[in-house]
């Protein structure tokens, strides 16, 4: 069970980073898999946004959001 939910965390993450990347380029806001990576990691994002707002231009919400499933990883890899 434990491995199982790492491997989701660890899914997430990779989500989240290509979400990251994808703000750095140009892509189509109408693509099919950008709005499902969207729909998938705003749920999350948008509430930290709240507690921590962007910064100067810069977005700090999505290491905020690392950090967090980080510590998460580590409590469901050493609970099982």
């Amino acid at each position: 069970m434990g491995g199982f939910l790492s491997t989701l965390i660890s899914l997430y993450e990779i989500a989240l980073l290509i979400r990251i990347v994808l703000s750095w380029v140009p892509h189509n806001p109408y693509n099919q898999a950008i709005r499902f990576l969207f729909k998938i990691t705003d749920p999350v994002l948008i509430p930290v946004r709240k507690i921590i707002p962007p910064f100067k231009g810069i977005d700090f919400s999505p290491v905020v959001v690392f950090f967090a499933l980080g510590i998460i990883k580590k409590m469901v890899g050493g609970a099982f």
